[in-house]
């Protein structure tokens, strides 16, 4: 599969999933955040609090489901990611309230699975 393709298929399932977290009342603050040590696939704001989203997508669940595919090594890059973002936004993490979810989909159109607070912080 080329690059473009994996885009067009990633692009898709993250605006699939910040549909479903606008349906469940969040609001949308910005995607594909790029940095040097990573990208946050979607910001969004739930209340008073921040949540930075990684977007999975699994075809097949042979392998597991797009949870399973957030190593420790990529919870790394989302949370050096997220503290330069609110860096950058005059953001204090000290005094900011904020979690990391995942949103993991498949090619089941009716399956999503949010797991909220899915990367702890520390």
């Amino acid at each position: 599969m080329s690059l473009l393709n994996k885009l067009a298929i990633g692009h898709k399932y993250e605006a699939k999933a910040q549909r479903y977290l606008a349906k469940q009342g969040l609001d949308f603050i910005e995607k594909n955040f790029h940095a040097k040590c990573g990208e946050i696939d979607l910001i969004m704001k739930d209340k008073q609090e921040f949540v930075f989203v990684e977007v999975k997508y699994r075809k097949q669940q042979h392998y597991g489901s797009g949870v399973d595919a957030v190593s420790h090594s990529k919870q790394l890059k989302i949370k050096k990611t997220a503290m330069l973002w609110m860096m950058k936004n005059n953001l204090s993490p000290s005094h900011t309230y904020f979690r990391f979810d995942v949103i993991s989909l498949s090619s089941d159109p009716e399956k999503v699975e949010w797991i909220q607070n899915a990367i702890v912080e520390g």
